[in-house]
């Protein structure tokens, strides 16, 4: 038997969420290519499309747009275009829509784009695995249990969901627009409600699940929020809680039926087990191969076509935490920064998988990267807009920065580039900078400055002449010499405006440059002397807050 990997069509798409979420308008499903992307199109840019594309038609209310666009996105080879229902049909739209080879769907009033981007990234990034002899689907893929949970529907004769240990939803079966609103609200926010959740965990329902192997059955909410009985069954694995299933019923199950939901949830508990592992698998293996191939060497070619990115136009996005007030300081805080670093590295994955389904990402030692094929209409600002976009969605939970790099086409620049995203970092790190979206050419100046920094630690060299006096006095006699010079250097020379930067008098300032000059033995009108001055006391700033950071 030879496995073969399929990308999702338009036809299990509409198999899967059209009964909630989609209908069908015109196009031929089944010779729709396979989808290959999920783009949102713009009112504000050029149409976006490739071969295979689910573009989303968000504000797109004019026959006549709709028409245009439809005819853009054939040209392009995009598979599908999605529009919100109802779908103005005109005699010119009509005629479009029946000659251009691409799918028309609308989406259901009252859905969110939101919820329907996740839903469809979260098919497209899982292709299922077929047996190419038996033509059986025999994977374990998160895509495979939309198809248990269709099974489960039939063997209930009910509408399903399966939720994990946090009651979000990992699959769930047709028909369920038979069932009431908060099932609705469930399915289009991939989680329970949270007033349902409180609901539950007040009457003990959870409770019963993680002790109870029995399906469980529950009456109507007569003061909500459900208004059609359930069943719900506990998914384990041993003594470990997994998940649950649950069907929205007319009533009370058959012995027969609820013996079956039972085994039923000993199969999917073996699917969230392999999900768990695979997860684990492939999330090592991406990690190995992200790691060649930004370092080089003879696996870093192979690593790259393994992960579908050679022969590309490449950037490297970068995502590394500012600078931590303290170390950890116990086993407990230790956990929790880990737990932290991978819960970034999660939503760094997912932010840029969703604009860019062929990336990989990895997380490698305490540095999230992401390797990004551009298109061929991508420009920096785009970029630039993607991380600032994470960076405000997450908030200042987890404080960090992000550098994008210099455009790699092989896997010698793309190590380069991995050195210029990690000098980035340190950069922003080291400067206390706050957080903040980077080019690699933004801090260029002061990473030259930590790269001499470093040669120079490196040669055993230590700080002399007349910048390491005047150190030395500061140190001695608590004044701010060094500070004072810095600001005049900072100023080009402008006694006024370095004045006002420190809060003194200029003519106070000009004092103090004659005592530098008289301390320091430095000579402020030798152009030499200034340079190399002010080279010091700028990589003294630098050297001084890297040697903080590493404390």
């Amino acid at each position: 038997m030879t496995p073969a990997t399929d990308r999702p069509t338009i036809r299990r798409i509409l198999d899967e969420l059209g009964s909630t979420l989609l209908r069908h308008v015109s196009g031929d499903v089944d010779r729709a290519p396979a989808v290959e992307n999920v783009l949102i199109h713009a009112d504000d840019e050029e149409a976006v499309g490739t071969q295979g594309a689910v573009v989303l038609g968000v504000g797109l209310t004019s026959p006549g747009e709709i028409a245009t666009l439809i005819n853009q996105l054939a040209a392009a080879d995009a598979g599908a275009l999605i529009v919100r229902d109802p779908v103005p049909m005109t005699a010119e739209l009509e005629r479009v829509v029946a000659e251009a080879p691409v799918v028309l769907l609308s989406l259901a009033s009252g859905a969110s784009w939101v919820q329907l981007t996740s839903l469809l990234l979260s098919l497209a990034s899982a292709p299922t695995e077929v047996d190419q002899e038996s033509g059986a689907a025999p994977g374990l893929l998160l895509g495979d249990l939309f198809s248990v949970a269709n099974a489960i529907s039939a063997l209930v004769d009910a509408p399903v969901t399966i939720e994990d240990r946090a009651s979000r939803v990992l699959a769930f079966s047709g028909r369920q627009d038979e069932a009431d609103e908060s099932r609705l609200q469930t399915i289009l926010g991939r989680q329970v409600p949270d007033d349902y959740v409180r609901v539950l965990e007040q009457r003990g329902v959870f409770q019963r699940l993680y002790r109870e192997d029995a399906p469980i059955y529950l009456q109507p909410f007569a003061d909500g929020p459900i208004d059609i009985a359930r069943v719900a069954v506990a998914v384990r694995a041993g003594d470990e809680f997994l998940g649950s299933i649950w069907a929205a019923v007319d009533g009370p199950l058959t012995p027969e039926r609820e013996a079956g939901l039972r085994d039923a949830a000993k199969i999917v508990a073996l699917h969230l087990l392999r999900l768990r592992a695979g997860s684990d698998t492939r999330r090592r293996l991406n990690s190995e191969l992200m790691a060649a191939a930004l370092t080089g060497g003879p696996a870093a070619a192979e690593a790259l076509d393994r992960l579908g990115l050679s022969g590309r136009r490449l950037v490297v996005m970068a995502l590394g935490q500012t600078r931590s007030a303290h170390d950890p300081v116990s086993s407990v805080d230790l956990a929790r920064s880990t737990a932290e670093r991978q819960w970034l590295h999660d939503a760094f994955a997912v932010h840029v998988g969703a604009t860019h389904l062929k990336a990989a990402t990895a997380t490698i030692g305490t540095t999230s990267y992401a390797i990004l094929p551009l298109l061929d209409n991508a420009s920096a600002a785009g970029l630039r807009t993607l991380a600032a976009t994470f960076l405000e969605r997450t908030g200042t939970r987890i404080p960090c920065h992000v550098v994008i790099t210099h455009e790699a086409t092989n896997v010698l620049e793309l190590r380069g580039a991995r050195v210029e995203a990690d000098r980035a970092l340190r950069v922003l790190r080291v400067t206390g900078r706050a957080p903040c979206v980077a080019h690699v050419a933004d801090v260029e100046s002061d990473a030259l400055l930590l790269d001499l920094g470093d040669l120079h630690a490196a040669r055993g060299s230590h700080l002399s002449g007349p910048v390491e006096r005047l150190r030395q006095y500061d140190e001695s006699n608590g004044s701010t010499m060094l500070a004072t010079l810095g600001a005049w250097f900072d100023s080009f020379g402008d006694v006024r405006l370095a004045a006002e930067a420190i809060h003194v008098h200029p003519n106070t300032f000009r004092y103090r440059l004659r005592r530098i000059a008289e301390i320091g033995q430095l000579d402020l009108d030798d152009p030499s002397e200034r340079l190399a001055a002010m080279l010091q006391v700028r990589l003294l700033q630098l050297t001084e807050d890297s040697h903080a950071e590493s404390r």
